[in-house]
This record gives C-alpha cells, sequence and structure tokens, in this order.
C-alpha cells in the first residue's frame, strides 16, 4: 500500500514543524514510546469509577480492556494485508526519531489502542473520556512528529480501536451484564461494583 499525496504532504508538514521544534523532541519521543501507559492508568481509573457507578458502567469498562486487546489481535493480519512501509524507509531527508522497526505501520497499533480505551472510557465516565481522546489525540501527533508512522497509519488505528470497542460493547452487554451482576453478589462484589450499588443496572 502507498500512501496518498496527501497523506505524504501532510506528514512531511508536521516533519517539517518537527525540524523546527528541537525542544520538543524529547517529550514528544517519550511520549510516543511510552504514553501508552497512560491509557493503563485510565482503564484503572475507570473501574473505580465504575464500581462506584453500577453494573452497566462496569460492563463497559470490561469492554474498553478486553475490546482493546481484541482491537490489537484484529489489527496484526490488517497490518501484514496492507503492508504499508513506513515513513523512514523511503521518505529522504527527514527528521527521525523513532527507532527504526522492520515491521509495517498502517494501520497504528499505538492508534489502535489508544482509541479502543478512548472508546470504552467515554462509555464509563463522559469526563475520563475526554481525558483519553485529548492523549489519545496527542499519541496519534506523536507518532507522526517522530516518523513512525503516516497520518492516516494513526486516524485509521484510532478508528479501528473505537470501532472494535463499541461493536463489542454492543454485542456482549447483555450476557456481560448478568455475569457482572452474579460477580456482584459473590465474594468478588469488591471487584465489580461497590455496597451500595451492589445489583444495579
Amino acid at each position: 500500500m502507498t500512501p496518498s499525496p496527501s497523506d505524504t504532504n501532510l506528514f512531511l508538514e508536521i516533519n517539517g514543524f518537527a525540524q523546527r521544534t528541537a525542544w520538543l523532541h524529547a517529550p514528544l519521543a517519550m511520549y510516543a514510546k511510552f504514553g501508552i501507559l497512560f491509557f493503563a492508568g485510565l482503564l484503572v481509573a475507570g473501574w473505580w469509577a465504575a464500581r462506584r457507578r453500577g453494573i452497566a458502567r462496569m460492563v463497559a469498562l470490561v469492554c474498553a480492556g478486553l475490546g482493546t486487546v481484541v482491537a490489537v489481535a484484529v489489527n496484526q493480519p490488517l497490518v501484514q494485508l496492507f503492508h504499508e512501509a513506513r515513513p523512514y524507509t523511503h521518505l529522504h531527508q527527514i527528521l527521525v526519531l523513532a527507532q527504526p522497526s522492520v515491521d509495517f505501520g498502517f494501520p497504528s497499533d499505538h492508534g489502535t489502542m489508544a482509541g479502543a480505551v478512548t472508546a470504552g472510557l467515554f462509555l464509563v465516565d463522559p469526563l475520563l473520556g475526554s481525558v483519553s481522546l485529548l492523549l489519545a489525540l496527542l499519541m496519534a501527533f506523536s507518532r507522526v512528529y517522530i516518523a513512525a508512522h503516516y497520518p492516516s497509519d494513526v486516524v485509521a488505528g484510532l478508528l479501528l480501536g473505537a470501532a472494535v470497542v463499541l461493536l463489542g460493547h454492543l454485542v456482549v452487554r447483555k450476557p456481560l451484564t448478568q455475569l457482572m451482576k452474579r460477580m456482584a453478589r459473590s465474594r468478588l462484589q469488591p471487584l465489580v461494583t461497590d455496597a451500595g450499588a451492589a445489583g444495579e443496572g
């Protein structure tokens, strides 16, 4: 798969910005590599919020976590199918802050994870979802900034991750709700809900 001219041009615009902003190199390169840990932290915060807001929110939280894993698994064959090389493999005279990788870039794994977590958190708590959205957009930008991806790579990843989680929520919401209710009446209740919220749905 070959990036479109507009995709390449937007990448070059962002890369030009990167060349003019050396002071951003270290923080954005660090975030592009390790920023995904923030999303793990947001899932923990989402779990804490969901426990206090009833079974329906906990179901959404579980879908966010499991859906992220499923989305990344779905993404792997797509990466091989589209077979899109990363920018630094064929664009010359660009600034490359990413560590070279031999795998392909479309869709982005980082984008997929960020999109999945964000979509799920919006179902749990709009505030957490909004924070996650800002971090997801920053992740998408940082991955292009360090020349690890074209813009279309990260956009496709965000959309794929969100779609998998939202579709998964629609498919498994009812059986998962029943499972969560049973857990709320068992010794596992503290994992699912506060005592005052047990059985809510």
